[in-house]
């Protein structure tokens, strides 16, 4: 009998910074940059764990909701399990600029131009995300092809 697949709800963002006009990535456990992202906690909301986990795995707490990019939903398997994952995505604004980077967590954390941040971010399914946050933020997206 076919194994019922593993939901796996997680949340996560994309930082803005304000004072740099720069976008925050960090480089994930596969070596490739991506948005911060962790799962839920026990009666923790989307929002909240996004803003737990970018905290946790850069060092930056002081940023404010902007507002949810949307989610990415996928399936993949670890250790034969299948696993169906939500990921739900939130765009943050900070003034911080100093990043500490959990390296228990990540491999590193980087503030990005936009055009950099969209040419070196590793995710395809997510990038469209990046084009809503550039578009909310009125950045050229001409610009990033």
């Amino acid at each position: 009998m076919k194994k019922k697949a593993e939901l796996q709800i997680s949340a996560g963002g994309l930082v803005y910074n304000k004072n740099l006009n720069k976008f925050l990535l960090i480089k994930d456990s596969y070596g490739r940059w991506a948005l911060p992202k962790g799962k839920l906690e026990k009666d923790e909301t989307a929002s909240i764990a996004a803003y737990r986990e970018i905290s946790e795995e850069t060092g930056i707490s002081q940023m404010n909701l902007l507002e949810k990019l949307g989610e990415i939903k996928y399936y993949f398997k670890i250790h034969g399990q299948s696993i169906f994952k939500i990921v739900h995505y939130f765009l943050f604004i900070t003034e911080q600029e100093e990043i500490h980077p959990d390296k228990k967590e990540i491999k590193d954390a980087r503030w990005f131009e936009a055009k950099e941040a969209f040419h070196n971010f590793a995710y395809k399914n997510t990038k469209p995300l990046l084009k809503k946050a550039f578009s909310k933020l009125n950045m050229k997206l001409r610009r990033l092809e």
